[in-house]
């Protein structure tokens, strides 16, 4: 499935929107994740806990948004973005969102005609 954070894909005409897609997915780092976490914010530099914490969200909430688009009969998202929040201090949450839809080869509405 193509993904896509533009409106369009060069190359591509959108034949059939499905609608709006997302994926959603919320984790906690765990406690002995957060006290590391916290050791390493006293020194400061990058906190490695927490970036592989929200490395390893965005990846699940893309490969729900696929299976949420796929499942809706689409073959590309198009606009997709990320949204993120904190929830009680501890947890994360991350959600992958866009427009399902079914493209084919063709002049997208960006391109100049011949």
């Amino acid at each position: 499935m193509l993904i896509s954070t533009t409106n369009f894909i060069a190359g591509h005409r959108v034949a059939e929107t499905k609608g709006q897609c997302f994926g959603l997915v919320v984790r906690s780092r765990g406690l002995s994740g957060n006290i590391a976490a916290g050791l390493r914010s006293i020194i400061g530099g990058e906190i490695k806990e927490y970036t592989q914490l929200l490395e390893d969200t965005r990846r699940q909430a893309i490969d729900r948004m696929v299976a949420n688009a796929a499942a809706m009969g689409a073959n590309a998202v198009l606009s997709m973005r990320f949204d993120s929040s904190e929830l009680s201090g501890v947890m994360s949450e991350i959600v992958a969102y866009g427009t399902a839809v079914v493209i084919e080869p063709g002049p997208s509405g960006y391109e100049q005609p011949r």
